[in-house]
Parts: C-alpha cells; sequence; structure tokens
C-alpha cells in the first residue's frame, strides 16, 4: 500500500477525509441524540486512525495533507470573541468568581495530571507533554515543545481530556445541581477547551460565550505562565 503514501500528503486527500470523518461522527451523533460518547470529534479521530493504520500511512504524511486545518484552528479561537462580546456586560459583574474559577480550574487540572503521571513513574517528556493538556491544541503543541515536552503527545492528551469532559460535565452538573449556564460554560472552556466549548454552545449561548472566555484566559495563563515555572524547577 506505499503507493497510497504520497496522496495522503496531498491536501485534497487529507482534509478531504477528515471533513468525510467528521460528517459521519457528527450524524451519528445527532442520532444518537446527542450521545457524549459518539461525540463527533471522538468518532472523527477514531476513524481516522483506523483508516491510516489500514493503509500504513504514517502520520507525519497525513499531517503534511492537513496542515491547513491545524492552522485554521488559531484563527478559530480568535472566532470565539464574537459571543463574548454579547455577554460583556454580565462577564464584567462576575469577573471576581471568573478569575477565581480560572486560577483553580487551571491548577488543579496540571498539578493533577502531571502529579498523577510522576506518582506512576512517568518520564520528564511525559510529566511536561501532560501539564498544558487542558488548554487548546495549538496552545497545548506550542507549550509543549517550549518547555521540553512532545508536541504529539500533548495534542493527544488535548483529545482525550476534552473527550472526557464533555461525557462527565452534563452528569457532574445534574448531581452537584449546577445551572447556572456561565458556571457551566466556563468550568466547561477552563478545563474541557474546545470540546467543552462546543458541547457548552449546545446547552445555551450564555454557556458557550462563557466556555469560550474561560478557553482563551486558560490558554493565555498557560502560554505566559507554565514556561516560566518549568524553568523555575
Amino acid at each position: 500500500m506505499t503507493e497510497l503514501l504520497p496522496a495522503w500528503s496531498h491536501p485534497v486527500t487529507a482534509i478531504g477525509a477528515s471533513l468525510l470523518a467528521y460528517l459521519a461522527g457528527l450524524w451519528l451523533y445527532r442520532l444518537s441524540r446527542h450521545n457524549p460518547l459518539l461525540h463527533p470529534g471522538i468518532i472523527a479521530i477514531g476513524t481516522l486512525i483506523a483508516v491510516l493504520t489500514l493503509f500504513g500511512v504514517p502520520y507525519a504524511d497525513y499531517f503534511d495533507g492537513a496542515e491547513a486545518l491545524h492552522f485554521l484552528l488559531g484563527p478559530a479561537t480568535v472566532a470565539l470573541a464574537i459571543p463574548l462580546y454579547q455577554y460583556a456586560g454580565m462577564i464584567r459583574r462576575l469577573m471576581l468568581p471568573i478569575i477565581g474559577g480560572l486560577l483553580a480550574g487551571t491548577v488543579v487540572a496540571i498539578t493533577s495530571a502531571v502529579g498523577l503521571a510522576w506518582w506512576l513513574g512517568a518520564t520528564e517528556p511525559t510529566l511536561l507533554s501532560l501539564a498544558p493538556k487542558s488548554v487548546t491544541t495549538p496552545i497545548a503543541m506550542g507549550v509543549a515543545e517550549q518547555i521540553g515536552g512532545l508536541a504529539s503527545l500533548a495534542a493527544g492528551m488535548v483529545i482525550v481530556t476534552g473527550a472526557i469532559g464533555c461525557m462527565l460535565a452534563p452528569w457532574l452538573y445534574r448531581w452537584l445541581g449546577i445551572k447556572n449556564p456561565a458556571t457551566q460554560g466556563l468550568a466547561l472552556g477552563v478545563v474541557a477547551h474546545g470540546f467543552g466549548t462546543a458541547k457548552a454552545f449546545e446547552m445555551s449561548p450564555a454557556a458557550g460565550a462563557f466556555a469560550a472566555l474561560g478557553l482563551g484566559l486558560a490558554g493565555l495563563l498557560v502560554a505566559f505562565t507554565l514556561p516560566f515555572i518549568v524553568a523555575l524547577f
């Protein structure tokens, strides 16, 4: 199947396969009435992994072809500022709780993952790759490379973290009786980044806006502070 390798490095093939996998996942997700276990992102990733493995295509070849999608992650994140503007007044009134939730969520996300991995005997590159796992993919990959981690592992952990967050958040909100959309959205954005923000928009526009805020602020906080903290230790 080596004759298929050049085709996968072509944008038409790689991007087309990515879009088809996502559309299939979206169809299943809607068919299941938004079952979090069938999140379209999870289905798309699993489908692409299976296809690449089946045809023996190296990930580097696929990434070369789909690099445009990776580039668009940045503009897509910036575009989340639009819903934020609609809730600017509400955000200003809740600024103190937002800062508190941001700091608590970010610190717990980093220390719990790194601490558990260290206790289980993970290597230093693995620990450094886990540290930025709860921020959006482009920031996590950049930070991981800067501090000595593995960008690919960081990206994988971002996906796993987002998927788990989407699965557990609705159940936790019901169990804890959390009904405020601002609280729901901020928690999802801080802990489950892009996946969580998409889930929050399914809940309500307000939850989506606060998830976008949490995603952006958590990314900034980790990008500016984590390399400095790692350098100190």
